[in-house]
């Protein structure tokens, strides 16, 4: 079974920021993928924009490096390789003094059947510029879109002031915020397996379910990212990303897939949410930090040892683990349990649907437990469904009860690689379909539950509680959830 190709409508697709980190590691290679499956050819252009003085050359050099370091070599065609550099060009620019700048409009292509988009992977405080910067030059249409990159703000307040600053050119049906979570593929089925069966939807409520849990887990650790400090694990992953996935589980049933469709319903749960405030704030919430190991085989860092000189001290978190509930009526007594941290004791994105046992059981005297149904969504590595059930151990001599899951890899279902969530996003912003990317509303909204639980952490005497490299979190993280009586799911198998 292999993939249809739908070719996209020839496009200028400027990177402002060419020379940064993530255009090599994610840019370049995703649309090195999507051009070597014949998404888009020769007649599409990809013009890199930054300070620095490089030739076209330079660029079509570091594009094919960019591909030798960060695609796996059985991808690696050269002959696609030498037609694919070939359409990029460069052109240096400073949207901060306009007058010194190269001219990129010679690059770009006055045609109106040649969509124009311009990705910013710079810093949110040069988006404002760069708007003006292309309208000033004559560069700015109603027909093109932008694409911004996190953190957008890191506040309510701040996140209005990047948001005005773009908007000031591009209208909002033009702006795509990226999230790289909504292309993984996993989170699009999640859209597939509610809306497109029978089976789930009649029971994807508080009549059925039990609760929730999304967690985001990495075992890696901040390092000397100096960003990290200034953001932490509630910022960069809670306010974005975990939202967006509760979003994806809690919401109704959209009229259609239309993008607006799609994110007026996220926006509905986001209101949804109880807010977080005050007292409940120490109830309802754990913050934590990583601390370092030593033994004779392992040697960890612990984040203080990580930072620099003058941040040493720093109260910042890099684990949280929370209780949201969406009040409505769907939802109204299902809690939502979230975690997510750094060197933590695996990588793994999951989203567990914890059922409600059976209201009655007649194997009294069977050997083993009646365990309630849990649905197990993972996101990454190895994504894939389960569906743990139970069933009759096989064999004679009595019922015995077993617990076991329908398992669907993708990885050993679908043979053909899948894209990364970056392939998807950017040729999306091509066709001009917004359905993955978020609205301003939403990202407002996310941000008005957010604010209240930083500002009482802030107001909070008591520092995020140590938990040791490579394992699940501090002492605290167990004990929210288990008062109520509940377990952190882990897979064992």
């Amino acid at each position: 079974m292999s993939s249809r190709i739908i070719p996209v409508q020839p496009f200028d697709y400027v990177v402002f920021g060419a020379t940064g980190d993530l255009t090599k590691r994610k840019l370049i290679p995703a649309l090195y993928h999507r051009f070597k499956d014949g998404q888009f050819d020769e007649n599409s252009r990809i013009i890199g924009a930054s300070r620095s003085k490089l030739s076209s050359a330079d660029f079509q050099q570091a594009a094919r490096d960019a591909i030798t370091a960060f695609v796996e070599p059985p991808y690696q065609d050269p002959a696609v390789i030498d037609r694919f550099v070939k359409i990029f060009s460069y052109v240096p620019v400073d949207a901060t003094n306009p007058e010194g700048t190269g001219d990129l409009g010679k690059a770009l292509r006055d045609d109106p059947k040649i969509v124009r988009a311009f990705y910013l992977a710079v810093a949110p405080d040069l988006f404002e510029p760069i708007a003006e910067y292309l309208y000033k030059k004559k560069l700015y249409r109603r027909d093109a879109r932008v694409v911004i990159e996190k953190p957008l703000g890191h506040d309510l307040a701040s996140s209005m002031a990047i948001n005005d600053g773009v908007s000031k050119i591009f209208k909002e049906d033009q702006v795509y915020r990226i999230d790289h979570y909504l292309g993984k593929e996993t989170v699009q089925n999640l859209l597939a397996l509610r809306f497109a069966n029978t089976l789930f939807e009649p029971i994807w409520n508080s009549a059925h379910i039990d609760h929730v849990q999304l967690t985001v887990a990495e075992s890696v650790g901040a390092g000397t990212r100096g960003y990290y400090d200034e953001s932490g694990a509630l910022r960069d992953m809670i306010q974005n990303h975990m939202l967006q996935l509760l979003c994806l589980v809690a919401m109704e049933p959209p009229a259609s897939d239309d993008a607006n469709a799609l994110r007026d319903e996220k926006l509905k749960v986001l209101r949804a949410l109880k807010p977080i405030v005050n007292g409940d704030v120490a109830k309802s919430t754990v913050r934590g930090q990583y601390k370092g190991v030593k033994s004779e085989t392992t040697s960890v860092a612990g984040y203080q040892d990580e930072l620099p000189e003058a941040k040493k001290g720093s109260r910042t978190e890099t684990f949280v683990a929370l209780k949201a509930e969406v009040e409505n009526w769907r939802w109204a007594g299902v809690p939502f349990y979230f975690r997510t941290g750094k060197r933590m004791a695996s990588r793994v994105s999951e989203i567990c649907i914890q059922f409600k046992p059976i209201p009655h059981s007649i194997f009294d005297h069977a050997e083993g437990a009646a365990k309630a149904n849990k649905l197990i969504i993972r996101l990454q590595p190895d994504e894939g469904v389960k569906l743990m059930m139970m069933i009759k151990d096989p064999g004679p001599g009595g019922m015995r009860l077993r617990e076991v899951p329908l398992n669907l890899s993708f990885a050993k279902t679908f043979t053909e690689r899948t894209p990364e969530a970056y392939e998807r996003l950017l040729l999306d912003v091509i066709r001009g379909n917004q359905t993955l990317f978020m609205r301003r509303d939403e990202l407002e909204q996310a941000w008005k539950w957010v604010d209240p639980i930083r500002e009482g952490w802030d107001r909070s005497s008591e520092p995020p509680q140590s938990y040791v490299a490579g394992t699940w979190g501090p002492s605290g993280a167990i004990a929210l959830i288990e008062r109520d009586g509940r377990t952190w799911y882990e897979d064992d198998n």
